[in-house]
């Protein structure tokens, strides 16, 4: 007598495990917009610590010059940004989960959506919490 799996018991490991993808694959993905979220809450706030330490830094010194976030003006990917308040800056890359230099200012891509930031002496590094289109994502990387 041979030993062997038959067709039914085969076919009912098939459905067990398209089950079991079914319900795992959805988790998964979940998971990997809530890494991206969490890794942006993470960079804004050292980008605001950065940019804290050097107005300390520079208050301490007597330096009175406006601080720049980098020495980067090109839009372009692989750029490295916010080089003067982090020890390691961000290369930046149009995709979701990266940061992106504009025109005026700096972009975090998340789920498809494009936030705005801008940095002032005065109001620090912000998005606007209150657009309508962006604000929710802005909060959630803010707060």
């Amino acid at each position: 007598m041979k030993k062997a799996f038959t067709m039914i018991e085969l076919v009912f490991v098939i459905v067990v495990l398209g089950i079991l993808a079914g319900v795992a694959i959805p988790k998964l993905a979940v998971t990997r917009d809530d890494a991206m979220l969490v890794k942006g809450k993470s960079q804004v706030a050292a980008i605001r610590s950065g940019i804290a330490l050097q107005k300390s830094k520079r208050l301490l010194e007597g330096n009175t010059t406006a601080l720049t976030l980098d020495t980067n003006t090109t839009t372009a990917e692989g750029q490295e940004l916010f080089k003067n308040v982090l020890d390691y800056p961000i290369i930046s890359k149009n995709a979701d989960g990266h940061w992106m230099k504009t025109t005026t200012g700096y972009s975090f891509k998340i789920l498809g959506q494009t936030i705005p930031f801008t940095y002032n002496a005065a109001t620090g590094f912000t998005c606007d919490t209150t657009n309508s289109s962006t604000g929710t994502n802005c909060k959630s990387l803010t707060q």
